[in-house]
């Protein structure tokens, strides 16, 4: 991803919201659309009226959510907020967002402030999918604006809902890369995570502080919005991040939760690779120690812990020493519609990773159609295929189903090494 970031590049095609049927458009059943085929298929069979009627009825739903978020029942304004998370996520909506955007800001402020641990997180997320759709440009910095000191404010307030903590941990991080236009406001928020996950620092003889499995995620969820940020920092800042917390980061891998070490390990390597980029022939003073102690925890056999922890702990840090020691990336293609990207460092796995949490299964969709998105992964205008070339890539329901056996096979055969041998010993 690029340390500075473009301006003004808006979250979709202006002008062209996709169609959705009165089936789809239900909370329930709000779930994914895989590519622009959709709306070639509905063009197809029903024409420009169908089309339009089902744009209709898609957006008079979504107008119902957007009231139904200042009703009395809490119950009525937590589904509201779902079927705008579901919407946003599988959707390009800029133009109908755009034209609400501060009545859906009033919303999610009003939910923030005055809703209660579940209607809180859904709220956050909202307000990172709302900025997400936006793109980063003047309509998010102005959401955000109204939203970030909520954010901290739940964030540092010990007495708020851990879930809804939680929550703004995650959101604050990517709604800061999207929507804020001061690098030294970036900092600050820096800082808010730090005071947050250093809690989870070992002690200086070895021993790891107590806390509970909530306010642990918490600390995780912050430090990976910290690692997040990093890729947007100046050469000056990282230079100082390096030299104050590169030391004490490795404290971070002697922590009991799993996703704690994990979010620790990858955001170690991230630095070297920031670091070498700086600086080719870059040097950390305790490299041998830290590189026995990922060494470590890619092989690790202790009893006390859960095997499927041990095994997503050692694929991960087998990644991570290779990083630190060879500066090696795994990397990974993406495949979406008719383009494929490669994910081929750290900075853009933790980039891809942050709105993947919130867009889910949608990710490939705003690959495809997100113009922020693809400029944040440079991928450029969005391609438009048309309905022949879609139709032309389809494979026959036979085809799809050998593929799957042959994959479902070969997936329980890799997966039977690592299942337990039991032995027949007979009846008693």
């Amino acid at each position: 991803m690029p340390r500075t970031k473009k301006k003004n590049s808006r979250g979709g095609q202006h002008g062209h919201v996709q169609p959705f049927s009165d089936e789809d458009a239900s909370i329930e059943t709000l779930s994914h659309c895989s590519s622009f085929s959709d709306t070639a298929s509905v063009a197809d069979e029903g024409g420009e009226a169908s089309e339009d009627t089902a744009q209709e009825d898609f957006q008079y739903k979504l107008k119902g959510f957007i009231d139904s978020t200042v009703d009395k029942s809490a119950k009525t304004r937590q589904g509201a907020l779902d079927g705008l998370k579901t919407a946003m996520a599988t959707r390009i909506l800029y133009e109908f967002i755009s034209e609400r955007r501060m009545t859906i800001t009033d919303s999610i402020e009003r939910c923030l402030k005055k809703g209660k641990g579940e209607e809180q997180r859904a709220a956050a997320s909202l307000a990172c999918l709302l900025c997400i759709q936006l793109g980063s440009g003047i309509e998010s910095e102005e959401v955000f604006k109204t939203l970030k000191p909520i954010f901290k404010n739940i964030l540092a307030d010990g007495s708020a809902n851990i879930q809804a903590r939680q929550a703004v941990a995650t959101s604050l991080g990517l709604c800061t890369l999207v929507a804020e236009d001061d690098i030294l406001d970036v900092h600050a928020t820096m800082e808010c995570f730090e005071n947050l996950f250093i809690r989870s620092y070992a002690r200086a003889d070895g021993t790891c502080p107590l806390i509970n499995p909530q306010t642990s995620q918490l600390h995780t969820n912050a430090l990976l919005s910290w690692a997040l940020l990093l890729t947007i920092c100046t050469a000056n800042q990282l230079k100082d991040i390096l030299r104050k917390h590169l030391p004490k980061l490795p404290r971070l891998l002697e922590s009991e939760d799993v996703n704690m070490r994990i979010a620790a390990g990858e955001t170690i390597a991230l630095l070297f690779e920031l670091a070498r980029d700086m600086d080719a022939e870059f040097e950390f003073h305790d490299w041998d120690e830290l590189c026995d102690k990922l060494n470590a925890l890619a092989t690790d056999c202790n009893k006390h812990r859960a095997k499927t922890d041990k095994r997503k702990q050692r694929s991960v840090f087998r990644d991570v020493l290779k990083a630190v020691e060879e500066g090696d990336f795994q990397s990974e293609t993406i495949r979406f519609g008719t383009e494929r990207m490669t994910i081929d460092s750290w900075v853009r796995k933790r980039t891809y990773d942050a709105f993947r949490e919130f867009v889910g299964s949608g990710m490939n969709y705003h690959l495809q159609g997100n113009e922020f998105i693809r400029d944040v992964f440079e991928l450029g205008p969005p391609m438009l295929v048309d309905s022949a070339t879609m139709k032309a890539m389809k494979i026959s329901r036979f085809e799809r189903h050998l593929h799957n056996s042959a994959a479902f096979k070969a997936r329980t055969k890799a997966r039977s090494k690592f299942r337990d041998k039991r032995v027949d010993v007979g009846e008693f």
